[in-house]
């Protein structure tokens, strides 16, 4: 193999001769350069997709995790604004049930002091009005909270009633409906009064708290006034009772009964039967232990039996 160099400047040649293992390494290196660059960028293109199918690997991981914390925010801002619902939904029930027994309260409360009606109308929403004010920067309620809101106004505004009610009954005394007197049985006879006595199961000296009228079991229980039930239910040693608040300090209770009549929350008017004759609680036998209280504290219950109504 010859190579001929040229001195462009001067015109001059200088042919030099290669033989043996020389012109073969020349050989070699001429042919093997382009191989070798081919494969040099064919690893630089490998090693540049691989980085890239990485970094977005990478990145759907990431965008994976931000979607699945997102997932798990928004179920549990479903869970609580379930809660909350259904919170809201009793809370709007309690305050309907407040309502619907203030309004009969009141409506009781009208007849029994025989007021005029049309002043004191539990029957129809109460009247309300006024000139239109606009309120541009009030943020408009779902309709569940605006009924709640109505609701706890007219409940407001029915106990305004019933304090201005009260006022005047308590001003005209006691009146016949609102008095409690008589038994609490229609058929019995008194077996224990009230006071001292000798315990039914020990023998020893205790006092008993109320009077014990017997009588067939199953037999009426009635209420000896107009009043609200404020228990009706079991009581360790009375068994199932009721206890009617009838207003003015005075509360009254029956116990051992067979059956109840009545709820909690209802009204009851007088002689109205509100249990049977029983042998529930701490008992001997069929009937009814009558209890009255006064301003909070228990009295003796005779002179409330030997009254009748005006």
């Amino acid at each position: 193999m010859k190579l001929i160099l040229v001195n462009q400047r001067y015109g001059h040649s200088r042919t030099i001769v290669i033989r043996g293992w020389l012109k073969g390494l020349l050989s070699l290196c001429l042919l093997g350069a382009p191989v070798a660059l081919g494969y040099l960028g064919y690893q630089l293109a490998v090693s540049d997709s691989d980085a890239n199918q990485l970094v977005s690997q990478e990145a759907t991981e990431k965008w994976q995790q931000k979607l699945d914390e997102q997932s798990q925010t928004l179920a549990q801002l479903k869970r609580n604004a379930e809660v909350q619902l259904e919170a809201l939904t009793t809370r709007l029930a309690t305050l309907q049930a407040r309502m619907l027994r203030l309004d009969a309260l009141g409506e009781r409360l009208t007849t029994v002091a025989d007021l005029d009606t049309s002043e004191f109308d539990f029957s129809q929403p109460p009247a309300a009005g006024g000139i239109l004010i606009s309120d541009s920067g009030t943020v408009s309620t779902p309709d569940f909270l605006f009924a709640i809101d109505q609701l706890e106004n007219d409940i407001a505004r029915r106990s305004e009633q019933l304090e201005t009610l009260s006022q005047l009954i308590n001003g005209q005394q006691l009146l016949k409906e609102a008095e409690i007197a008589g038994r609490p049985v229609r058929s019995g006879w008194l077996s224990s009064g009230f006071g001292r006595r000798a315990d039914p199961f020990t023998g020893a000296m205790a006092w008993h708290s109320g009077v014990d009228f017997a009588g067939a079991a199953g037999g009426p229980i009635v209420s000896v006034g107009a009043g609200v039930v404020t228990y009706a239910g079991d009581r360790d040693n009375y068994g199932l009772t009721v206890e009617v608040d009838h207003g003015n300090g005075y509360l009254t209770r029956y116990a051992h009964a067979k059956e109840l009549k009545v709820e909690t929350g209802d009204i009851v008017t007088q002689g109205q039967t509100i249990a049977l004759i029983g042998s529930t609680g701490r008992s001997t036998g069929p009937h009814v232990h009558f209890e009255v209280y006064k301003n909070g504290r228990v009295v003796d219950p005779s002179s409330y039996i030997r009254r009748t109504h005006r």
